[in-house]
């Protein structure tokens, strides 16, 4: 049998980071992905669904994960079901995420919309190239020439 599942959307709300009884971390949060196809309207739907993460990778989702980061999602699908306190059976199904992918720079806009990488390189060169509507591509090596130490804020590494 094959459960796994990949999703790649946007949170909801602010991810919820709790403690078991024995200390292991873990965190929920909903991400809404959006389904490939319009609606009779026209419009785009999207499916909210609930992820729950354990130990250290609970605890970094919670501490960089906001409303509206995009994060990408592996795990597997999960069924539980519990008595309410009305007495009523709940049946909850969600994703139990082995990993969660940070895909957005850290403190970058969370407008929805994917930013180019231009956006977040530091340097002239990259502003001017930004600026310039050639269509012609560049071939130029960044690290070609003299041997000086790069330049990189920290806020631009990918890890």
């Amino acid at each position: 049998m094959i459960n796994r599942v990949v999703l790649i959307g946007r949170l909801t709300k602010d991810p919820e980071l709790k403690y078991t009884p024995n200390g292991v971390a873990v965190t929920s949060f909903t991400i809404a992905v959006n389904r490939p196809f319009s609606n009779h309207q026209g419009e785009r739907e999207a499916d909210f669904v609930p992820v729950v993460i354990w130990r250290r990778q609970a605890e970094n989702a919670a501490n960089f994960l906001h409303k509206g980061s995009l994060a990408g999602v592996e795990g597997r699908i999960q069924t539980r079901s519990y008595e309410n306190n009305e007495g009523k059976r709940v049946y909850v199904t969600e994703v139990v995420a082995d990993s969660v992918q940070f895909l957005e720079p850290k403190g970058a806009p969370s407008d929805g919309q994917l930013a180019s990488r231009d956006n977040y390189s530091s340097g002239s060169q990259s502003a001017s190239r930004s600026q310039s509507k050639s269509t012609q591509p560049s071939f130029e090596d960044p690290f070609a020439g003299d041997s000086k130490p790069i330049d990189i804020a920290e806020d631009d590494l990918p890890f």
